[in-house]
Protein backbone atom coordinates (compact mmCIF):
# COMPACT_ATOMS: atom_id res chain seq x y z
CA UNK A 1 0.00 0.00 0.00
CA UNK A 2 0.91 3.63 -1.26
CA UNK A 3 1.27 5.89 2.10
CA UNK A 4 1.06 9.66 1.91
CA UNK A 5 2.22 10.24 5.42
CA UNK A 6 4.12 7.23 6.28
CA UNK A 7 7.25 5.50 4.89
CA UNK A 8 6.97 1.50 5.80
CA UNK A 9 10.16 -0.31 5.64
CA UNK A 10 9.95 -4.10 6.11
CA UNK A 11 13.45 -6.34 6.88
CA UNK A 12 14.26 -9.25 8.79
CA UNK A 13 11.08 -9.66 10.64
CA UNK A 14 10.97 -5.94 11.35
CA UNK A 15 8.21 -3.83 10.16
CA UNK A 16 9.34 -0.11 10.59
CA UNK A 17 6.87 2.56 10.41
CA UNK A 18 7.82 6.14 10.17
CA UNK A 19 5.57 9.02 10.54
CA UNK A 20 6.59 11.37 7.80
CA UNK A 21 5.59 14.79 7.99
CA UNK A 22 8.34 16.81 8.91
CA UNK A 23 7.21 20.10 8.12
CA UNK A 24 4.54 19.94 11.04
CA UNK A 25 6.93 18.01 12.86
CA UNK A 26 5.07 14.54 11.88
CA UNK A 27 1.96 16.09 14.04
CA UNK A 28 -1.03 13.41 13.52
CA UNK A 29 -3.93 14.79 11.61
CA UNK A 30 -7.19 12.65 10.68
CA UNK A 31 -5.61 11.05 7.32
CA UNK A 32 -2.17 9.93 9.29
CA UNK A 33 -4.22 8.53 11.74
CA UNK A 34 -5.98 6.53 9.51
CA UNK A 35 -2.92 5.39 7.74
CA UNK A 36 -1.45 4.16 10.71
CA UNK A 37 -4.32 2.08 11.05
CA UNK A 38 -4.16 0.71 8.29
CA UNK A 39 -0.19 0.22 8.25
CA UNK A 40 -0.56 -1.55 11.95
CA UNK A 41 -3.01 -3.68 10.97
CA UNK A 42 -0.85 -5.30 7.59
CA UNK A 43 1.90 -5.51 9.36
CA UNK A 44 0.20 -7.72 12.45
CA UNK A 45 -1.15 -9.70 9.21
CA UNK A 46 2.21 -10.33 7.96
CA UNK A 47 3.30 -13.80 9.19
CA UNK A 48 7.00 -11.88 8.10
CA UNK A 49 6.42 -9.61 10.61
CA UNK A 50 7.10 -10.50 14.25
CA UNK A 51 7.57 -6.94 15.74
CA UNK A 52 6.98 -3.54 14.64
CA UNK A 53 8.98 -0.43 15.38
CA UNK A 54 7.24 2.88 14.91
CA UNK A 55 9.40 6.28 14.72
CA UNK A 56 9.10 9.88 13.12
CA UNK A 57 10.89 10.92 10.64
CA UNK A 58 14.09 13.54 10.90
CA UNK A 59 15.84 14.12 14.28
CA UNK A 60 13.32 16.96 15.86
CA UNK A 61 10.36 14.96 16.55
CA UNK A 62 8.85 11.74 17.08
CA UNK A 63 5.33 13.33 17.17
CA UNK A 64 4.80 16.52 18.09
CA UNK A 65 1.04 16.46 19.05
CA UNK A 66 -2.53 16.41 17.09
CA UNK A 67 -2.87 18.98 14.08
CA UNK A 68 -4.96 21.25 15.87
CA UNK A 69 -6.47 23.14 13.34
CA UNK A 70 -8.38 20.61 12.12
CA UNK A 71 -10.56 20.55 15.21
CA UNK A 72 -10.37 23.75 16.21
CA UNK A 73 -13.61 24.64 16.15
CA UNK A 74 -15.43 21.37 16.86
CA UNK A 75 -18.69 21.01 18.42
CA UNK A 76 -19.10 18.77 21.93
CA UNK A 77 -20.35 15.92 19.79
CA UNK A 78 -17.65 16.12 17.13
CA UNK A 79 -15.02 16.23 19.85
CA UNK A 80 -16.78 13.12 21.11
CA UNK A 81 -16.36 11.47 18.09
CA UNK A 82 -12.95 12.54 17.43
CA UNK A 83 -11.59 10.97 20.80
CA UNK A 84 -13.48 7.79 20.28
CA UNK A 85 -12.37 6.95 17.07
CA UNK A 86 -9.05 8.01 17.59
CA UNK A 87 -9.03 5.07 20.59
CA UNK A 88 -11.13 2.89 18.39
CA UNK A 89 -8.78 2.96 15.07
CA UNK A 90 -5.24 3.76 16.31
CA UNK A 91 -4.09 3.96 20.11
CA UNK A 92 -6.37 0.89 21.79
CA UNK A 93 -6.00 -0.56 18.41
CA UNK A 94 -1.73 -0.72 18.62
CA UNK A 95 -2.32 -1.10 22.63
CA UNK A 96 -4.56 -4.52 21.66
CA UNK A 97 -2.03 -5.69 18.77
CA UNK A 98 -1.10 -9.26 18.98
CA UNK A 99 2.13 -8.40 17.22
CA UNK A 100 5.15 -6.59 19.76
CA UNK A 101 5.19 -2.67 19.20
CA UNK A 102 8.13 -0.56 19.95
CA UNK A 103 8.07 3.44 19.77
CA UNK A 104 11.59 4.54 18.70
CA UNK A 105 10.60 8.08 20.58
CA UNK A 106 13.11 10.82 18.85
CA UNK A 107 12.60 14.08 19.50
CA UNK A 108 9.47 15.50 20.17
CA UNK A 109 6.45 13.12 22.06
CA UNK A 110 3.83 15.82 23.11
CA UNK A 111 0.23 15.53 23.58
CA UNK A 112 -1.10 12.73 20.87
CA UNK A 113 2.44 11.91 19.80
CA UNK A 114 3.01 10.60 23.33
CA UNK A 115 -0.40 8.68 23.55
CA UNK A 116 0.43 6.76 20.59
CA UNK A 117 4.25 6.10 22.29
CA UNK A 118 2.31 4.98 25.41
CA UNK A 119 0.18 2.77 23.82
CA UNK A 120 2.96 0.91 22.41
CA UNK A 121 4.01 -1.90 24.58
CA UNK A 122 7.29 -0.13 25.39
CA UNK A 123 9.32 2.97 24.35
CA UNK A 124 13.13 3.75 23.58
CA UNK A 125 13.90 7.52 23.71
CA UNK A 126 16.77 9.20 21.98
CA UNK A 127 18.55 11.38 24.44
CA UNK A 128 16.66 14.56 23.05
CA UNK A 129 13.29 13.13 23.19
CA UNK A 130 10.89 15.65 25.31
CA UNK A 131 7.92 14.02 26.55
CA UNK A 132 4.43 15.97 27.69
CA UNK A 133 0.66 16.72 27.41
CA UNK A 134 0.34 19.61 26.99
CA UNK A 135 -3.61 19.88 26.43
CA UNK A 136 -4.86 21.70 29.16
CA UNK A 137 -2.95 24.78 28.36
CA UNK A 138 -5.43 24.76 24.91
CA UNK A 139 -8.18 24.16 27.17
CA UNK A 140 -9.24 20.41 26.24
CA UNK A 141 -7.80 17.36 28.35
CA UNK A 142 -5.43 14.38 26.38
CA UNK A 143 -8.36 12.44 24.67
CA UNK A 144 -6.79 9.75 23.39
CA UNK A 145 -6.05 7.73 26.31
CA UNK A 146 -3.74 9.70 27.80
CA UNK A 147 -5.31 9.96 31.38
CA UNK A 148 -5.34 6.10 31.60
CA UNK A 149 -2.22 4.93 30.20
CA UNK A 150 0.22 7.99 31.43
CA UNK A 151 -1.33 6.80 34.90
CA UNK A 152 -0.82 3.52 34.76
CA UNK A 153 3.14 3.72 33.69
CA UNK A 154 4.43 6.54 36.30
CA UNK A 155 1.26 6.29 38.74
CA UNK A 156 -1.21 9.08 39.81
CA UNK A 157 0.78 11.67 41.01
CA UNK A 158 3.18 11.92 38.91
CA UNK A 159 0.48 11.82 35.96
CA UNK A 160 -1.54 14.67 37.83
CA UNK A 161 1.65 16.57 37.55
CA UNK A 162 2.35 16.26 34.12
CA UNK A 163 -1.07 16.68 32.82
CA UNK A 164 -1.68 19.85 35.38
CA UNK A 165 1.21 21.93 34.58
CA UNK A 166 0.90 20.90 30.73
CA UNK A 167 5.07 20.57 30.98
CA UNK A 168 7.26 18.56 29.47
CA UNK A 169 9.75 15.83 30.86
CA UNK A 170 13.14 15.29 29.59
CA UNK A 171 14.41 11.57 28.00
CA UNK A 172 16.41 10.92 31.70
CA UNK A 173 13.40 12.28 33.77
CA UNK A 174 10.95 9.88 31.55
CA UNK A 175 13.34 6.74 32.33
CA UNK A 176 13.18 7.74 36.09
CA UNK A 177 9.60 7.78 36.09
CA UNK A 178 9.50 4.28 33.89
CA UNK A 179 7.74 5.98 30.88
CA UNK A 180 10.53 4.69 28.76
CA UNK A 181 13.02 1.94 28.86
CA UNK A 182 16.00 3.17 27.55
CA UNK A 183 17.53 6.23 26.28
CA UNK A 184 20.25 6.58 23.96
CA UNK A 185 22.05 9.36 21.87
CA UNK A 186 19.54 9.48 18.66
CA UNK A 187 21.85 7.87 15.82
CA UNK A 188 21.73 4.64 18.22
CA UNK A 189 17.86 4.94 19.14
CA UNK A 190 16.55 2.35 15.55
CA UNK A 191 19.77 0.52 16.45
CA UNK A 192 18.87 -0.55 20.22
CA UNK A 193 15.23 -1.00 18.93
CA UNK A 194 16.20 -3.75 16.18
CA UNK A 195 18.31 -5.25 18.57
CA UNK A 196 15.57 -5.87 21.29
CA UNK A 197 13.83 -6.61 18.25
CA UNK A 198 15.81 -9.54 17.67
CA UNK A 199 15.91 -10.69 20.60
CA UNK A 200 12.04 -10.90 20.25
CA UNK A 201 12.02 -12.57 17.30
CA UNK A 202 13.95 -15.45 18.54
CA UNK A 203 11.00 -16.15 20.87
CA UNK A 204 7.65 -17.82 20.35
CA UNK A 205 5.41 -15.49 18.64
CA UNK A 206 2.00 -17.16 19.97
CA UNK A 207 3.04 -17.20 23.21
CA UNK A 208 4.04 -13.48 23.28
CA UNK A 209 0.82 -12.30 21.47
CA UNK A 210 -0.88 -14.11 24.43
CA UNK A 211 1.33 -12.99 27.28
CA UNK A 212 0.29 -9.41 25.53
CA UNK A 213 -2.90 -10.29 25.83
CA UNK A 214 -3.05 -11.52 29.40
CA UNK A 215 -0.52 -8.34 30.67
CA UNK A 216 -3.61 -6.18 29.20
CA UNK A 217 -6.41 -7.91 30.92
CA UNK A 218 -4.88 -6.51 34.11
CA UNK A 219 -5.83 -2.74 33.15
CA UNK A 220 -9.11 -3.67 31.70
CA UNK A 221 -12.63 -3.46 33.67
CA UNK A 222 -14.42 -6.29 34.46
CA UNK A 223 -11.59 -8.35 33.14
CA UNK A 224 -9.51 -10.91 36.18
CA UNK A 225 -6.20 -10.87 34.46
CA UNK A 226 -4.92 -13.97 36.52
CA UNK A 227 -8.46 -15.78 34.90
CA UNK A 228 -6.59 -14.61 31.47
CA UNK A 229 -3.46 -15.57 32.18
CA UNK A 230 -4.36 -19.40 33.30
CA UNK A 231 -6.57 -18.93 29.92
CA UNK A 232 -3.88 -17.96 28.01
CA UNK A 233 -1.16 -20.08 29.56
CA UNK A 234 -3.70 -23.49 29.31
CA UNK A 235 -3.96 -22.35 25.03
CA UNK A 236 0.30 -22.52 24.96
CA UNK A 237 -0.23 -26.29 25.32
CA UNK A 238 -2.15 -26.99 22.05
CA UNK A 239 0.10 -25.19 19.77
CA UNK A 240 2.96 -26.13 17.80
CA UNK A 241 4.79 -23.33 18.97
CA UNK A 242 4.96 -25.04 22.53
CA UNK A 243 5.69 -28.23 20.75
CA UNK A 244 8.48 -26.91 19.46
CA UNK A 245 9.58 -25.20 22.55
CA UNK A 246 9.63 -27.81 24.69
CA UNK A 247 10.91 -30.86 22.25
CA UNK A 248 13.91 -27.76 21.50
CA UNK A 249 14.29 -27.69 25.30
CA UNK A 250 14.61 -31.12 25.91
CA UNK A 251 17.05 -31.76 23.17
CA UNK A 252 18.94 -29.34 23.86
CA UNK A 253 18.91 -27.36 20.73
CA UNK A 254 17.82 -23.74 19.74
CA UNK A 255 13.60 -23.90 19.34
CA UNK A 256 12.71 -23.04 15.49
CA UNK A 257 9.54 -21.74 16.28
CA UNK A 258 6.98 -21.87 13.28
CA UNK A 259 5.56 -18.74 13.97
CA UNK A 260 1.33 -17.55 14.05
Amino acid sequence: MTYKNLIVNSENYITTIIINRPKKLNALNQETIKELHEAFKAADKDKATKVIVVTGSGEKAFVAGADISEFADFTVEEGTHLAANGQNILFDFVDNLATPVIAAVNGFALGGGLELAMACHFRVASDNAKMGLPEVSLGVIPGYGGTQRLTQLVGKGRAMEMIMTAGMIDANKALGYGLVNHVVPQDELLELCNTIAAKIIKNSSVAISGAIRAVNANFKEGENGYQTEITEFGNCFGTEDFQEGTTAFLEKRKAAFPGR
